[in-house]
Formats: structure tokens, sequence, C-alpha cells
């Protein structure tokens, strides 16, 4: 397979897990009408066990790959991912179609995980990096249009063709794999599956406080984001009247946030990676709570400083989450796989069980968001502060 090819594939791979949860915003009020018309304020849970099953998956993903190989583990996670859409697909209620999304969750976490030990199995130093950003560059464009395509093919063949459309993804880039890449990690370069490998990488992680407090915050900074996708779509329909535009609006805002990688490259070497996310921090919780103080999103013009604090949203995500992950993994070079994706499963699952219930059970307006950020900024700055403690003593 050639290096565009092989980009190309793994760009594929990634992008299905962005159209498997943004592609699902524009049918929110429709599952809801349909599946849960009593309480309609459940249909962005569809999010949530997505999610949660990728974040349990990704625990286990790894250590498997590297004990049975690439390509078995992506063939059997992506037939779990299949098996969970077809569930969704016929499903006749809101319960049976979380199922399936867990389903579809832990199937995900296959190429989350190991389409980037693909490219590490294949290439190294300087080719291995350039790789890595083409693919998520490309990942990153995804998220903007997911909603729009979801939006069309809601409107050609009902919320239940989302589903089907997930399948086909899925068994074009699985054909594609089986018969185009070899696979990558040989026999002899495969280690046994060891329980006691990952429990002891959580515990070392656990009581390194700079690694568990950088995991803390990416928790609180990836709960903010979720709790934004959970809501946005509500946001624009109930409070702005504005459902028909939201996929459009969407996109735009997805791609300007694409820039905030951009920035933080630019940034990061000067201001460290500590300080920007500290001060990235401590800007949300100005703007939230400005948001919430002076009544901004119910003004004249609320629905379009609601579109600039979306955009900061999803700007914050860019500017800390691929911070606090290189400043978790810094002291643990040594199980730097495993510590991946213990950070990636601890973090994804604990963003989840306290997005889930703040978007189910509070109002779906954009106060429930700027009050929970106000929250969650102020802890994650508090714990920043901890990390530049934790540093200086370590130092």
């Amino acid at each position: 397979m050639s290096k565009p090819e092989f980009i190309a594939l793994l760009a594929m791979m990634m992008a299905s897990i962005a159209f498997s949860i943004d592609a699902m915003l524009p049918a929110l009020p429709q599952i809801g009408a349909e599946l849960s018309p009593d309480a309609p304020q459940h249909a962005p849970l569809i999010l949530s066990f997505f999610l949660f099953g990728m974040g349990a998956g990704t625990f286990f993903t790894g250590p498997l790959s590297d004990a049975f190989g690439r390509k078995p583990v992506i063939l059997v996670f992506a037939l779990i991912f299949i098996t969970g859409a077809l569930i969704a697909w016929i499903s006749p209620s809101l319960e049976m179609v979380l199922a399936g999304r867990v389903l579809q969750g832990l199937g995900a976490a296959g190429p989350r995980v190991v389409s980037m030990a693909l490219v590490r199995d294949r290439f190294s130093g300087r080719q291995m990096a350039r790789i890595v950003s083409v693919v998520m560059m490309i990942f990153t464009l995804v998220p903007a249009v997911a909603p729009l395509i979801g939006a069309y093919l809601i409107a050609w063949t009902g919320w239940r063709g989302i589903f089907l459309a997930f399948v086909t993804f899925t068994v074009i880039y699985l054909v594609w794999m089986l018969t185009r890449l070899p696979e990558t990690l040989p026999k002899a370069n495969r280690r046994p599956l060891r329980l006691s490998l990952l429990v002891a990488a959580v515990g070392e992680m656990m009581r390194h406080r700079v690694v568990a407090l950088s995991i803390v915050v990416q928790t609180l900074v990836s709960a903010m984001l979720f709790l934004t996708l959970m809501l946005v779509q509500p946001i624009y329909d109930t409070v702005y009247g504005r459902a028909d535009e939201f996929p459009f609006w969407f996109c735009v805002i997805a791609l300007l946030a694409g820039l905030a990688n951009l920035l933080n490259a630019l940034l990061v070497v000067r201001l460290g990676m500590q300080r920007l996310v500290m001060w990235t921090l401590g800007a949300q919780i100005v703007l939230s709570g400005s948001f919430v103080l002076f009544g901004l999103g119910d003004t004249a013009y609320g629905f379009y400083f609601f579109v600039f604090f979306q955009t900061c949203i999803f700007f914050q995500a860019g500017l800390t989450i691929g911070n606090l992950n290189a400043i978790a993994m810094e002291p643990m070079g040594h199980i730097a796989g495993m510590a991946a994706s213990v950070m990636g499963a601890i973090s994804t699952v604990g963003a989840v069980l306290i997005s889930g219930p703040i978007g189910t059970w509070f109002p779906q307006d954009h106060h429930t968001l700027a009050i929970t950020f106000v929250v969650l900024a102020s802890l994650g700055f508090g714990a920043m502060r901890m990390v530049a403690w934790a540093s200086e003593s370590n130092g």
C-alpha cells in the first residue's frame, strides 16, 4: 500500500468516529418525538452512550492489538460497530437505540486506537509526525460537514437511514483494509495480553500527581465539549428557533475552530503547555460568567452572542486537550501506549458521567451550558494551579 493510500485509509477510519457523533445531531428532535415523546430531552443520550462505549473500549483496544495484531482487532471491533448500528436501525424504543449506540461506541474504539498504532508500526520520526498531522487534519474537517450530511440523509431516508450510512461507511473501509493493507505487527513482535500490566499502569498514573491532575482537567474539558454537543441542537431549535440553520452554522463554527490547532502550535512554544491551558480556562470562566451575568444570550442579538460562545467552546478544546495529553504523557514514556489507552478511557468515561446527567436532568438551554462551564472551568483552573505546584516541587 502506497503512502497516500495508507493515509486515505486511516483518515477514513478516523472519520468514521466523528461521523458517528456529529451526523446524529440533526436527528435528535425526530428521535425524541418518535421514541421518547414524553421525555424528548433524553434524545441527546444517544451521543453520551456512544462516547461511553468508546471510552470503555479504549481501555482494552491497545493491549488487544499488541497481543493479536492490528487487522484482527480492527475487524472484530468494526463488526461490533456494525452490529450496534443495525440494532439502533431496527429499534422500536429509545432504550434499544441506546444499547445499540453503546455497541457502536465500543466498536469505534478500534479505529480510534489502532489507527495510530498502524502509523507507529510503519513509520517513525518526522515521517510519522507528518502522516499523523495529515490524518488529523482530515479528521478535524469531518465534524464540520457531518451535520450537513446527516441533515440530507434525514430528509432523504428519515433518521434511521443514518445508521445504514454508518454501516456502509464501515464496510467500505473494512473491505479496503482487509484487501489492501498487510498486517503491520509481526507475530514475533506481539506481546501477551496481561491484565496485571493494565492495572499496574493505572496505579502508577494515579500515584503521579501531575499525571492524575492532568487527567482530571482533561475530563472536565471533555465534559464541556460533550455537553455542548448534547445541547447545541436543542438550543438552536427551542431557544432561537433556528433548527433549519443549525447544520450550516455548525459547519462554519467547526471550520473556524479548526484554526485553534494552528494557534496552539504558535503559542505553546512561547507560553508552555501548562500556562496555555490555565489561561484558556481562565478566559472561559470570564466568558461564561459574562454570558450568565449580563444575559448575553437573551438580548436582541442573543443568537449571535451564542454563536460566538459556541465557537469559543470548540476553540478551547483545540487549545487544551492536546496539551493536557502531552503534560500527562511526559512522565509516562516507559509505558506510553498503555498510558494513552488508560488516559483516553478515564477522561472519556468521566466526561460522559458528568455531561450526561446535566444534559438530561437540567433545562436544555444556553443558561445550563454557561453556568456549567463556569463551574467546570473553575475546577479545571484550580486543578491546573495544583499541576503547576506539583511540577515545581518535582523540579
